[in-house]
């Protein structure tokens, strides 16, 4: 998630998740025996622009539109997009002392998470009025909804249910693959009842059954914007944003400060 150069992470980065790179390894027949995880690329379908001073931390598609939100004290906010050109159509700034992180929607209400100040919003989706706040324990990184509960990520393992009227929360689960806990855990989108997740700091997106917790699948998404196209040496320039088209089945992704947004379709690798 966070701005490396002015923000102190709470954990220290690991090398990579465990399991990952022996699964990626395999994509590139790099010598791993087997892919225990089903593993997926992409094959890009359109690409649209996007807002390359925008610092992703939330994204989801709903009535023909994008809903975004950006983080930085100062500079978060909640935006509704036109996809085809990127245009921000409505901006609502959040406090000026608070980091914006992610989103989801609930009915004609969206929530939307801070980092660290323990406090979230509620907003008309229309009008973009401020409803109401909730407060949770911990950082606050990503969001998503199912319309029965609401999810949320804090850059551990762990995801929180939340229920979707009162915000507070009725369970968690840790997320894991062959046994092993992931974290680093951002921005989320539920994906035909799979909750999809950025891993913070890798071109990575987990397929992670909300139940379970077990991460069902891998999406490898290297090379969809590489660096030098990413339009700023920026190192927080990372992939975050996922965002569904139920109805229409199309899969959006992007990142921080990425002057592009991807619609992806996903291909299986067969194992060998």
């Amino acid at each position: 998630m966070k701005i490396i150069a002015s923000a102190i992470l709470k954990r220290p980065a690991r090398s990579l998740l465990p399991g990952l790179l022996c699964t990626i390894a395999l994509m590139s027949q790099m010598g791993c025996a087997q892919a225990v995880i089903p593993v997926y690329k992409y094959f890009v379908k359109n690409t649209y622009p996007h807002d390359p001073r925008a610092f992703t931390q939330g994204l989801l598609y709903k009535d023909g539109h994008l809903y975004e939100s950006t983080g930085q004290n100062g500079q978060s906010s909640l935006r509704k997009v036109d996809l085809a050109t990127g245009r921000v159509l409505q901006r609502e700034m959040l406090d000026a002392n608070v980091f914006g992180e992610g989103i989801t929607d609930v009915g004609d209400e969206i929530m939307a998470l801070t980092w660290t100040s323990q406090t979230g919003y509620v907003f008309d989706q229309k009008s973009f009025k401020l409803k109401r706040k909730f407060q949770y324990q911990g950082e606050g990184w990503g969001l998503a909804s199912d319309h029965k509960y609401v999810y949320m990520s804090d850059g551990s393992s762990a995801i929180r249910v939340l229920d979707p009227k009162s915000m507070k929360e009725l369970r968690r689960f840790d997320v894991t693959a062959e046994g092993k806990p992931i974290d680093r855990l951002n921005e989320l989108e539920m994906v035909d009842g799979q909750l999809f997740a950025n891993v913070w700091g890798a071109d990575v997106i987990a397929r992670i059954d909300p139940v379970s917790g077990k991460i069902v699948g891998w999406i490898d998404l290297t090379g969809l914007l590489p660096a030098n196209q990413r339009g700023t040496d920026n190192p927080d320039a990372v992939l975050n944003g996922i965002a569904w088209d139920a109805r229409g089945k199309r899969l959006f992704v992007t990142g921080k400060l990425w002057p592009k947004l991807f619609e992806i379709e996903l291909i299986k690798v067969e194992s060998r």
